[in-house]
């Protein structure tokens, strides 16, 4: 017998299809010859005799008024094998007279085995896609490809030569209800595959897919720009379509082995900073947060209160963080005196008094470079989000007279 399983559910619907087409009662056996689907729902768990001789004889067996007398669970009528791949799986009867019926029974077994094939590639679809799930999910934990990794990918159609790098894709929680956000992004799936078939993807949780896209473009280099542009056109397409409020986030291409474990890694991180520093925005890359993201390891350690220290002491005496404005304008402005007075509208004199001001608070020399690059590490590592140079500029106006 063939290792193809008839359930009761097709089975039932191979029944209740057939019936809508012939006026005759539909009986479908499994492997065993026992009804699992028919349109006498009384039928349903008994022993056809008559359909196990056709399962174990191969071939149609008809029963006609005097033949029920000597088998078991049988009317008059005609019972086919079914065969899938060549293999018997089960039979199917029709009930009534043999002479009338022998001209339909063929079509209907026919019908059948087309439909018992239909579910068999969609249950080999079904099973190959959570295999290719499966394995995304090892690939963007593996530092090293193991040997089922490299024996199993060819078999999934996945060439692990192809160079790769990684896309967070998160849906906003709360929106919707467990299944409906599920569907949501099944959906999605659908699109990401349908838009780049060499996408592999996986779903991670309620809330988050990874997509593992081609990295290189068609010279064979690698572009953060085409990514970008993409990934900006899916998020416009995604309005268009889903209910659904969607983030990406961009990791770095890395072309050594297992770099598509550290992808993943900068991708996730970058997606974590990027909503902690910039909510309102739908989309982040790790192009543009190196520093942060590489830092972000070190946030709830030893080292990082030790690095945001002078910061916590800037922050007791800066109620209403003008000093802190202007040390990000500095930044903002490689540190020159004249277009960072500019962006803060204040005069130079002023600029240079709050910053001798930040260093006493500090207790770091903003001349020396060390201790600027102290400083730089704190802000990208501080908790708070970071405000823009420009933020609060009516503030600095009114108190610029006070410093």
């Amino acid at each position: 017998m063939a290792a193809y399983h008839l359930d009761g559910r097709l089975a039932q619907v191979i029944v209740d299809r057939t019936m809508k087409i012939i006026d005759s009662n539909v009986n479908v056996m499994d492997n065993r010859g026992r009804i699992i689907g028919s349109g006498d729902q009384d039928r349903i768990g008994e022993l056809h005799e008559g359909a196990l001789l056709a399962i174990l004889q191969e071939r149609i067996v008809e029963i006609d008024e005097a033949a029920t007398h000597n088998l078991h669970g049988v009317k008059p009528g005609v019972n086919l094998p079914l065969r899938v791949e060549g293999n018997i799986v089960g039979a199917i009867g029709l009930t009534g007279s043999p002479k009338a019926l022998r001209r339909y029974g063929e079509l209907v077994c026919m019908t059948a085995e087309m439909m018992l094939e239909q579910a068999r590639l969609m249950h080999m679809l079904a099973q190959n896609t959570r295999l290719r799930e499966e394995l995304v999910l090892n690939l963007i934990h593996a530092e090293k490809f193991s040997p089922p990794l490299i024996e199993w990918a060819p078999r999934l159609g996945i060439d692990l030569n192809l160079q790769r790098v990684v896309v967070v894709v998160e849906v906003d929680s709360g929106q919707l209800g467990v299944e409906s956000a599920m569907e949501e992004l099944q959906q999605l799936q659908t699109l990401l595959l349908t838009s780049e078939r060499d996408n592999l993807i996986a779903i991670v949780s309620l809330s988050q897919m990874v997509v593992l896209k081609p990295a290189l473009n068609a010279r064979g280099r690698w572009d953060p720009d085409i990514h970008r542009q993409k990934l900006q056109q899916l998020l416009s397409r995604m309005s268009k379509s889903s209910q659904l409020k969607i983030r990406l986030a961009l990791g770095n291409y890395f072309p050594d082995d297992g770099g598509i474990a550290r992808s993943y890694r900068t991708a996730r991180t970058t997606m974590a900073v990027g909503k902690q520093r910039m909510p309102d925005q739908r989309s982040y890359f790790y192009q543009d947060m190196v520093l942060p993201v590489l830092l972000d390891s070190l946030r709830g350690g030893w080292q990082a209160c030790e690095l945001v220290r002078p910061l916590a002491k800037l922050r007791g005496m800066d109620g209403n963080g003008l000093l802190r404005r202007t040390l990000d304008a500095w930044f903002a402005n490689n540190v020159q005196p004249s277009s960072t007075a500019k962006a803060l509208f204040i005069h130079r004199n002023t600029l240079e008094y709050r910053l001798t001001r930040i260093s006493d608070l500090t207790g770091l020399n903003l001349s020396n470079f060390d201790d600027r690059l102290l400083l730089y590490i704190a802000l990208q590592l501080d908790n708070g989000k970071p405000e823009h140079a420009m933020a609060g500029q009516q503030s600095d106006l009114r108190l610029s007279s006070h410093f």
